[in-house]
């Protein structure tokens, strides 16, 4: 589809389409928090109105068109309600990442100009605490619990005497949700800084419903879909997933507060939909895999059958071919008797859309799943493409590849392999520290994503590398890191693979054992170790071996890893080596694990 064959989103407001939820749906549910008895349940109708109350709150405090707030929340209800009652008034929420460090939060503190800084709790005023006197632009700092509040400080207030009963002033709250435009920005969101300072991104109302709209178009759900918000709130995918989307869907979003609780929530929810970064996939392969090898040896001759003809169908659909109605019907009934039930056991027998994106995924877990009746479709994009620019579908697909561009977007390879994108859905620009908008983009609208990659005849995109992440050996060969660590992460033992040998005579890498499967392996093959002890045994270290020599037999003799250290980990973002968003940081990993890098080249 080109750029001409846009959807018809014009006029399109977040803040419209709320009203129209509160209009036409107001006693579906909205927002519900919690499984079980005790959850919490927010119809349309009230999430409006507190909406309104808040938005009263907001203005009084004196947050305004234009102005910048900025988030420190987990995922509760009313971080719906504060970014959205924001919304209402012109002004652009932020959340922000709970992992960042004191001098990361003063940076998005500083450079965003914040206004308004809304905090959760005793953790959240912590972090900020040493900051606040450094924001000249402050002028109020909004907290959740009551009791943090100090005496004396003029700056704080309680968000409970921001709420109340809803407004009398109707017409006022009316008139805010006219005075908005689809091309007015919405909320700015910052990158994760992998190459350098954070970036802000400000997305418009158009961005993000076009977004919305695309996935709709491209794959369909049943009205009113039922999803899980488990992401961070400043994550692109989930501002898009969590609020953007079901708002234009008037859909039904569960808040999984606590990620580790995603299991149950999704079995209570059963989604239509579910994205998840590739780490979530493999450990969700990995659970799977454990559970399927306590069958019975009749029991996995029957589902043997089944994953084999799942997987038939999965690759000649990847390869752009039709499926036999022979094997369509047989696939149909053994998905019923076989494959359903299991994937019922993780919540996931009525998801129509589960994507995969933010990083690549190794294809061995997507065979995996597709064996399992859970096809799981790449998708490509950044924060400055609202989430998604390209698209796998059910219908056009490639396996290891991202799919194609969604209607109204295009994308150009450049002569030196960097995708370029244009459309709809690319941001507004990026946001200046003194409030201005930079342009994202060239005069003609194109995007420079930074990423490498190629498109087939069939218009599907792969990419093969982040431009800045390419090695170059000494010996002048052009290797892409994320294709090998792809590889490597597909043994289960490990959960980051970082691959090394930018100025170097050959390519290393570091493996980072997986502090979750690791555990569970060594219990099954008898082996009494913490993660340290796991990291030197021989008997993990030979699977290891194994591990990189599969790997290496599908590479270049440039690519192949010729030698690696294993790392007990776990990395995350609170130990520096990974992104909020669970990308690495390469520059850091260079420096923290210097000296076991440089014992790969001595």
């Amino acid at each position: 589809m080109t750029a001409a064959e846009q959807l018809t989103v014009e006029g399109l407001t977040i803040t419209g389409l709320l009203r129209r939820n509160a209009r036409d749906f107001g006693d579906r549910p909205a927002l519900t928090t919690g499984i079980g008895p005790d959850a919490e349940v927010l119809t349309w109708a009230r999430l409006r109105a507190e909406v309104a109350v808040l938005t009263r709150g907001l203005g009084a405090l004196g947050l305004g068109r234009g102005d910048r707030m900025l988030i420190a929340m987990s995922k509760r209800r009313e971080h719906w309600v504060v970014d959205l009652a924001a919304v209402h008034l012109g002004a652009l929420p932020c959340s922000t990442y709970d992992t960042l460090s004191t001098e990361q939060i003063r940076y998005v503190a500083t450079h965003s100009g914040a206004t308004v800084l809304v905090l959760e709790g005793e953790e959240q005023l912590r972090r900020w605490r040493p900051v606040l006197d450094d924001l000249p632009n402050l002028r109020a700092v909004v907290v959740l619990d009551p009791d943090l509040a100090p005496s004396g400080d003029w700056r704080f207030v309680r968000y409970s005497d921001l709420s109340g009963e809803p407004p009398t002033e109707g017409p006022a709250f009316e008139a805010l949700t006219d005075a908005v435009t689809a091309n007015q920005p919405l909320a700015v969101v910052y990158t994760s800084g992998t190459t350098g300072e954070p970036k802000g991104v400000v997305l418009s109302h158009r961005n993000v419903v076009y977004e919305s709209l695309m996935q709709d178009h491209l794959v369909a759900t049943p009205e009113h879909p039922r999803t899980v918000a488990y992401l961070p709130m400043a994550h692109i995918a989930e501002r898009v997933l969590g609020i953007y989307l079901p708002i234009c869907d008037a859909g039904h979003v569960t808040i999984c507060p606590d990620p580790a609780q995603l299991l149950p929530t999704l079995l209570a929810v059963r989604p239509h939909g579910f994205f998840g970064v590739p780490r979530v996939w493999e450990k969700l392969a990995a659970g799977l895999r454990a559970r399927l090898g306590a069958l019975s040896e009749e029991q996995a001759a029957v589902l043997a059958r089944a994953r084999s003809a799942a997987l038939e169908a999965f690759h000649l659909r990847s390869a752009g071919k039709e499926v036999p109605d022979a094997l369509a019907t047989r696939l149909g009934r053994l998905d019923a008797e076989v494959l359903r039930p299991i994937r019922a056991a993780v919540g996931l027998d009525e998801c129509h859309r589960a994507f995969s994106g933010a990083a690549p995924i190794p294809t061995a877990v997507l065979e995996f799943l597709a064996g399992l009746g859970l096809p799981v479709y790449e998708v490509w994009g950044l924060s400055e493409t609202t989430g998604a620019a390209t698209v796998s579908t059910p219908d056009v697909f490639a396996l290891g590849a991202v799919g194609r561009p969604g209607p109204g977007i295009d994308v150009k390879v450049a002569d030196d392999g960097e995708l370029f994108v244009r459309g709809p859905v690319v941001c507004a620009g990026y946001l200046r520290a003194d409030g201005g908008i930079d342009p994202a983009t060239d005069a003609d609208g194109w995007f420079a994503t930074g990423d490498v990659g190629v498109v087939d005849e069939r218009g599907i995109v792969s990419i093969t590398d982040r431009k800045k992440e390419l090695i170059i050996t000494d010996g002048g060969k052009n290797i892409a890191p994320t294709r090998i660590e792809s590889l490597l992460r597909a043994h289960p033992l490990v959960a980051q693979a970082v691959v090394i040998g930018d100025r170097r005579p050959y390519v290393t890498a570091l493996l980072v054992l997986d502090d979750e499967a690791a555990p569970l392996w060594a219990r099954a093959n008898g082996i009494a170790a913490d993660l340290a002890g796991l990291a030197c045994h021989p008997e993990v270290l030979a699977s290891l071996n194994q591990a990189v020599a599969e790997a290496n037999a599908v590479l270049s003799r440039a690519e192949q890893v010729k030698k690696y250290q294993v790392i007990a980990g776990p990395w995350t973002p609170a130990t520096g080596e990974l992104t909020p968003k669970l990308s690495l940081r390469r520059k850091v990993i260079d420096e923290v694990h210097a000296t076991t890098i440089e014992s790969m080249y001595t």
